[in-house]
């Protein structure tokens, strides 16, 4: 896609969330599934209807400005879910594999607060005040959710489950001490 106005980017941004929030919504449910907390679980069917109501938000600013998204695949969400099956595939159930979940969680949603704060921008500029409004609503959802999983980790004992769950430290092999 050429980018050659705002309007431009503003289309090429939000076809890029809008690919980023779909496949956000197809990893949340395995992302519950692999979550042994039930309050972290619940969170991830939480933040999937927020998504879902997100989806149909940008449906919403596309239909109301009359603008046709672009066919793009969001590489930085993708990378981001290639990640969390990883989590999935490789850290064994329990406490450290929910505090990874929650980093790469958070790390997901740090790139949509980025992209919101981006595109609520752009939109004020063009003047779209009322999808500039959407926008910030959706972005206040995701820091919200960014908050919410920190209090999982912090105050919700996942960190500190996971930081008991392996024992003591253990010392360095004698290879690595050379």
């Amino acid at each position: 896609m050429t980018i050659k106005t705002m309007q431009d980017l503003f289309i090429h941004e939000l076809s890029d969330i809008y690919s980023a929030e779909n496949q956000l919504a197809k990893a949340l449910p395995r992302l519950s599934r692999a979550a042994e907390n039930q309050d972290l679980s619940r969170a991830f069917d939480q933040h999937l209807e927020e998504t879902r109501g997100q989806i149909e938000r940008i449906d919403k600013i596309v239909e109301d400005l009359d603008i046709r998204l672009k066919r793009i695949k969001c590489q930085g969400m993708e990378g981001l879910v290639d990640e969390a099956r990883e989590i999935i595939e490789t850290v064994p159930q329990g406490a450290l594999r929910d505090a990874a979940l929650i980093a790469g969680a958070q790390k997901a949603e740090h790139y949509e607060i980025a992209s919101y704060g981006t595109l609520c921008v752009l939109a004020r500029q063009m003047g779209h005040e009322d999808a500039a409004r959407q926008l910030d609503q959706t972005l206040q959802e995701e820091k919200a959710t960014d908050q919410k999983l920190t209090q999982l980790a912090e105050q919700g004992g996942v960190n500190q489950q996971a930081s008991q769950q392996g024992g003591q430290k253990h010392a360095p092999s004698s290879e690595a001490r050379h």
